[in-house]
């Protein structure tokens, strides 16, 4: 070390402390890095790499950003996963004796990125940790943006899951034995596309735990924050509480409380269900146009936005608290004056959850005070308007929300209302704000003035006419008097220098004088500096009561917005239940209506219970709507959840704990996964996880594998579901394979619907109406015309598809036991009952059965295309005999 300078034996110092950061080390007007780090930014952010001598023979690796636009630099390695150390000048330059002291003011991570341009303001930025200890899982969650801050914890791995993709953390940090746990790290970080860092073990103590959330919240128990219960996520809880006081080193006085949480007061939604329903985002641009979100959001603030998006990702399944939110919509829209009138008083409102943050951080600047004032000046008109409701709900929130009009008084009073951003160059507070300031301010623009008053009045009082005030650089501001007129100079006059022909003084008033009009400007900008950090200061101590009132206006907002949006799109208010019923009158798909430019989106009708009409079997062509319908149900019912209206005549939902679907299907070729192995994992899970409360939709089971393999897996799924003993679930299933119409009548809880097609000779008009039965035709040829696949190839097919109906397999399929669930038969006892020559399903035969076929065969009757035919049927069940 004692090769290289003293700055680089520092830097190096400072590195060794944060080896797992890039540091970005402050020198001048520039951010420096060195070495490995400069190599690893310079590739990429495309940076030109170069060199410093560092006392060694070799030129230090090097390359740079300047400070004033460091954060867009920031932005792009924080994006790409690396965690960034800043190293800050820590004294004035002018004042330094030797090095300029530096420190790590602040380390940058994904999800501790305050930057207002790099996030979403519709979306929070989580950072979660979780403990794996003893086969549970402690959560901890912060949004250190607006200091949200939750706790749970989960007792296995697909639980976990299901709250990883609720938040949607951008980094994780976690105890070592959570990368032993089982849990696809891997698959985190690459599809999910989250940071995940380890924690040294210190972290996780329960001591420390213990300590540090108590020092933080100023509790002498943790029995007051509810955390008596959450034994794991307490531990995750103050792990993450450090790692934040490690990396902001600051206060965190904004995260101003901890907020415990049971899974189970939320509807689950997997991954799978998630993108499939697109709530979000939609399945292949990823945008939000076209997802439910989009459909729903009229939000007029960020602090809506981002609410309305954490209700439709997590959907409630306590009755109580879904009427609350449907009476606050209801009532809303029985007073739509007031509701315009809400809307246009939240258009104004700001981001006070982010701004009060900055302000915490001591990073707002004189336009985000204005913003915020200008913000709350809202506040009493809405709480004015608020009084005129009289829903739980609706006072709840007119409760919790504070005018702050003391805040709002004091930027007022304080804070011009078009000041700089900056808050180092002066011109930010007002007049008549501070008498000092404006003395100062005076100093600046009538100093002479104040100058040629001295010097009259001196002039009168002493009798000296010529006595002049002048200023040279070394004296400054004197008083000249000839040698003439030295006699009548007071005694108050102090002689400062002598000259050939005059003498040069002072006096107490000239120096007061001096002082202000020389120091005016430099005294000015730092004072305003200083009273500024104290309004700033002043507002900050109040972040509790701000945080109160911004959720207040997010819940608000998002009601607004509920209550818009079931109005101008004719939603209906659904009756909630816990009877399991789901009877849907009129449904529509409230995304594809509102894309459907020409308004003809046809509505269709849902019964669904826990008793006899348990699945509904949907067959008809492709492009006729299946899926549509199938999506559309389990939107509305996610919907009524949420507390929204819904698209629909009349609905009534019984309450369900979660939604499973399965549609579509696409490699995974990223994992080696093939799409029918995509499809049996997703089902697996469904299967596995999935309870009699819930609402499946299997779209096309066993379409990826041979038409036997995947009939029968579709067949035996069906049983399984149907039997309240194994799962019993409410199901829409919807299948090409007719042969599964069968199981109506054979399993009393299963019931056929099919898209209605009408045919005009060769073609088809989809009618995208539901009907009860089973469709008797797949409509594949008539399909492929539409798409423009060429007619000698549709006639080919014809030709096929007409030799191949003789082998028609749902007359065998008729004859296949059904497993109802209601008499177990061992699997010996079943085969032995069933005729497998008739088992088709399954196309297995034995030996015997091909001799006396080829036997019985009369070959003088059969032309020679039949014989090939018979041929080719007998090579085929000798490929699969028993």
């Amino acid at each position: 070390m004692a090769e290289y300078t003293p700055m680089m034996q520092h830097y190096l110092q400072t590195k060794e402390e944060y080896k797992d950061c890039i540091l970005f080390y402050r020198l001048g007007d520039f951010y420096e890095m060195f070495f490995e780090d400069a190599i690893t930014v310079s590739k990429e952010l495309e940076l030109t790499l170069t060199g410093k001598s560092c006392g060694m023979e070799e030129r230090a690796p090097m390359c740079g950003v300047p400070f004033h636009a460091v954060e867009g630099y920031l932005n792009k390695l924080v994006q790409k996963g690396y965690k960034v150390a800043i190293c800050e000048q820590v004294e004035d330059p002018k004042l330094a004796k030797g090095m300029v002291k530096r420190e790590v003011v602040r380390i940058v991570t994904p999800g501790t990125n305050l930057d207002m341009q790099a996030l979403d303001e519709s979306k929070n930025n989580y950072i979660m940790c979780i403990t794996y200890i003893a086969d549970k899982y402690g959560i901890s969650i912060a949004d250190v943006s607006t200091g949200d801050y939750y706790v749970t914890e989960v007792d296995s791995e697909r639980k976990l899951i299901d709250e990883i993709n609720k938040f949607s953390p951008s980094e994780i940090v976690c105890n070592e034995a959570f990368y032993m746990s089982g849990v696809d790290i891997d698959d985190m970080k690459n599809r999910l596309g989250i940071t995940i860092y380890s924690l040294e073990s210190w972290y996780f103590s329960d001591e420390l735990a213990e300590t540090t959330l108590k020092e933080h919240f100023k509790v002498n128990s943790l029995e007051g924050l509810g955390l008596h219960d959450y034994e794991c996520g307490l531990i995750a809880a103050g792990a993450l509480l450090k790692y934040l006081y490690e990396t902001q080193k600051r206060s965190l006085d904004h995260i101003s409380a901890i907020h415990p949480y049971s899974t189970g007061k939320y509807m689950i939604i997997d991954s799978s269900t998630r993108r499939n329903l697109e709530l979000v985002e939609t399945l292949r641009e990823k945008q939000k146009r076209g997802s439910l979100l989009w459909v729903l959001d009229k939000t007029k603030t960020a602090m809506g936005a981002r609410m309305l998006r954490s209700y439709v990702e997590q959907p409630l399944i306590d009755i109580d608290e879904i009427k609350k939110r449907q009476d606050a919509i209801e009532e809303i829209n029985q007073n739509m004056i007031n509701r315009e009138e809400l809307r246009e008083y939240l258009n104004p409102i700001y981001d006070l959850e982010r701004l009060i943050t900055r302000v915490t951080y001591q990073t707002a600047n004189p336009r985000d005070l204005i913003a915020f004032k200008n913000s709350i000046g809202m506040i009493p008109p809405i709480k004015t308007l608020l009084g005129d409701f009289k829903g739980e709900l609706l006072q709840e929130i007119q409760a919790d929300m504070d005018s702050l009009e003391d805040i709002y008084t004091l930027i007022d009073a304080s804070i011009q209302e078009e000041p700089p951003i900056t808050i180092r160059e002066g011109g930010i507070l007002k007049e008549n704000y501070s008498e000092e300031i404006d003395r100062f301010r005076n100093a600046k623009t009538e100093g002479k003035t104040w100058l040629a008053e001295l010097e009259q009045k001196e002039r009168e009082k002493t009798g000296i006419k010529n006595l002049k005030i002048k200023y040279n650089k070394v004296f400054g501001y004197y008083l000249e008097v000839t040698n003439s007129y030295k006699e009548l100079v007071p005694d108050y006059f102090t002689r400062k220098q002598t000259l050939a022909n005059a003498e040069r003084y002072i006096t107490p008033e000239l120096k007061e004088l001096e002082d202000m009009i020389l120091g005016a400007e430099d005294k000015l900008v730092s004072l305003e500096y200083d009273l500024f950090c104290e309004i700033r200061n002043k507002v900050a101590a109040e972040v509790v009561r701000i945080q109160k009132t911004a959720k207040a206006i997010a819940n608000l907002d998002v009601f607004v917005s509920l209550a818009l949006v079931a109005d101008q799109n004719n939603y209906c208010r659904p009756k909630m239940s816990e009877n399991g019923v789901i009877d849907i009158k009129n449904g529509r798909h409230p995304v594809v209506e509102k894309m459907i430019t020409n308004d003809m989106f046809i509505d269709n009708d849902t019964y669904l219970d826990n008793g006899n009409n348990r699945i509904a079997i949907i067959t008809g062509p492709n492009m006729a709507g299946k899926s549509t319908y199938m999506r559309q149900t389990a939107l509305i019912v996610l919907m009524a959840q949420i507390g929204s209206f819904v698209p629909a005549a009349s609905a009534k939902i019984g309450i369900v704990d979660r939604i499973f679907t399965r549609v579509g299907a696409s490699d995974d070729l990223a994992s080696g996964q093939s799409t029918f192995m995509v499809e049996m994992t997703e089902v697996a899970n469904i299967l596995r996880n999935a309870t009699s409360n819930s609402l499946l939709i299997l779209d096309e089971i066993g379409r990826g594998t041979s038409t036997f393999d995947g009939l029968s897996i579709a067949w035996a799924v069906v049983e399984h579901i149907s039997n309240p003993k194994l799962l019993g679930a409410k199901t829409l299933f919807a299948t090409h394979y007719h042969e599964l119409t069968e199981l109506e009548g054979k399993l009393n809880n299963v019931h056929n619907y099919c898209i209605a097609v009408k045919e005009k000779g060769d073609d088809i008009v989809f009618l995208r109406k539901i009907v009860k039965g089973g469709a008797d035709k797949s409509y594949g040829i008539q399909v492929a015309k539409l798409a423009g696949v060429p007619e000698s190839v549709l006639n080919r097919a014809k030709e096929i598809v007409d030799e191949l109906s003789a082998n028609d397999i749902t007359e065998i399929a008729k004859n296949i036991t059904v497993d109802n669930g209601h008499t177990p038969k061992k699997k010996k006892e079943r085969l032995d009952e069933v005729d497998l020559t008739q088992m088709s399903l399954f196309d297995t035969v034995r030996d015997d059965d091909i001799i006396k076929e080829l036997e019985e065969i009369n070959l003088g009757n059969l032309t020679p295309i039949e014989a090939l035919n018979k041929l080719y049927e007998l090579q085929n069940k000798l490929k699969n005999r028993w």
